[in-house]
């Protein structure tokens, strides 16, 4: 044996785990596709209309419905699945869980990008003895039926939870699973987490932390506000999303499983709602869904988890109105049943020219070649895509800043945008500032296919992009 290979055996299992944190700090833009609703878009419009129109890169479905898994085929688009929580129980036998992965996962994998599959939803805070002992097994199977597919390595095996599954959230720090789930549940899942690398998924809504004053709401919307501090920590919180992961990160490393990687599963903000409902309506929904994205993915991180972005999937694409409970339920929709938005959130590609995907057609340039020019009155920015590769964007880098005229002093050591001191970070500042530089059009933002327009201001703290 050659020391090359001595070497490579020692060093292995570090970069593969270095390879696993890189690609959780990706971060990326999902949504869960509901469709509880009569007046829903055909499902393969729905997937043109996102790879097409969208920056989206993961949607979820809430079954393994196959009109719904060959819509999404060739569009590149990461399908997570859920696995219904009637079904869980069923899956602690292996047999079946190698039924249910040969009738619902291989059929469409080749074509359809299945990432995931989730087991049951929330299922760690259903009142359901059965179901709770069943979970992990489940998902155990599941994995086992995926490695006797050769499917492993590209579907990784998690589920849901809610914050109530935590004993506090307003005291990030002293968080901890509630007595009963987390030696019993909680640690065996974790341990399967960490051994597969799949990420602890999380459905965190600050809408539903809301106090009954001004001073809770701008907590929840990302406005300015006084922070609240942490007693045990001394840590003061700007926001309520960062208290309510802060506190997820506690518990899970207080059960020793620090390092496992944590995925925003939900999120959003109804635009609707009865009259006694706080902090509802369409301007507010648009305010937390547009902060919490750009929040998540400016590699800001939060005060336990600095310097990293979130992968964050919002709740919902569609208002869903067969929905029951208050009116809320049924209005966290982005967009209404024609694909027009209920508010722009800014993951449009090319927000200027967005029909409803029942357009027959678009209109044609003025002039043949001619280059789309912004509409005025409307910002816009150039970002990278949240999976491009961190050696293209360093690229990226170098070419903008070569340019005459563009000035990169901010990313440099000491400037206002060097920190987070990320490619990722440095790249944006970098390719939004030639966009700019050059008349903000679309062929300016392609950066070979790595940058997306958005509407989304990007700006944090000190830093501002022009």
């Amino acid at each position: 044996m050659t020391r090359c290979t001595v070497l490579l055996e020692i060093l292995l299992p570090t970069l593969l785990l270095v390879s696993a944190i890189t690609g959780a700090d990706a971060g990326g833009i999902g949504v869960n596709y509901g469709t509880r609703g009569t007046t829903l878009p055909a499902p393969a419009d729905v997937a043109r209309f996102l790879a097409r129109d969208t920056i989206v890169d993961r949607v979820r479905l809430f079954d393994a419905d196959p009109v719904l898994l060959q819509a999404f085929a060739g569009r590149g688009i990461a399908v997570d699945v859920t696995v219904p929580n009637g079904v869980v129980p069923r899956l602690v036998s292996l047999a079946f869980a190698r039924r249910w992965v040969r009738d619902n996962v291989a059929p469409y994998v080749g074509a359809t990008n299945i990432s995931r599959l989730l087991v049951g939803d929330e299922v760690t805070t259903e009142a359901n003895r059965t179901l709770l002992l069943a979970l992990v097994p489940a998902m155990e199977n599941l994995h086992t039926a995926l490695v006797t597919a050769s499917l492993h390595g590209r579907v990784k095996v998690s589920t849901t939870h809610s914050l109530g599954v935590l004993t506090t959230t307003e005291q990030p720090s002293a968080a901890r699973f509630r007595d009963g789930y987390d030696t019993a549940i909680v640690r065996p899942m974790l341990r399967f987490l960490r051994a597969t690398g799949a990420p602890f998924m999380v459905n965190a809504y600050p809408f539903y932390g809301l106090a009954n004053d001004s001073s809770s709401l701008d907590f929840a919307l990302f406005r300015v506000n006084d922070g609240v501090m942490d007693q045990g920590s001394g840590l003061v919180y700007g926001n309520m999303l960062d208290a309510q992961l802060d506190a997820v990160h506690s518990a899970v490393r207080r059960l020793g499983f620090g390092d496992v990687d944590i995925v925003v599963s939900e999120t959003g903000w109804p635009s609707a709602g009865e009259d006694w409902e706080v902090g509802v309506g369409a301007d507010l929904a648009r305010d937390y869904n547009r902060n919490a994205i750009r929040h998540l993915g400016s590699g800001v991180g939060t005060p336990l988890m600095p310097n990293r972005t979130f992968e964050v999937s919002i709740f919902s694409l569609f208002d869903e109105n067969l929905k029951p409970g208050p009116v809320s339920e049924r209005n966290f929709g982005l967009f209404r049943g024609d694909m027009t938005p209920v508010y722009d959130v800014g993951i449009f590609t090319d927000p200027e020219t967005l029909e409803p995907v029942s357009a027959k057609a678009t209109p044609a340039p003025s002039s043949p070649g001619a280059a789309a020019a912004p509409a005025a009155g409307r910002r816009q920015w150039c970002v990278p895509k949240s999976a491009a590769d961190e050696m293209v964007l360093q690229e990226n880098i170098d070419f903008a800043c070569g340019q005459e005229g563009v000035d990169c002093a901010a990313i440099r050591p000491g400037g206002v945008c060097y920190e987070p001191d990320t490619v990722q970070g440095h790249a944006a500042y970098a390719m939004n500032l030639y966009f700019q530089s050059n008349g903000q059009h679309a062929y300016d933002c392609d950066f070979g296919q790595t940058g997306v327009v958005t509407t989304a201001d990007p700006s944090y703290g000190g830093c501002k992009f022009m």
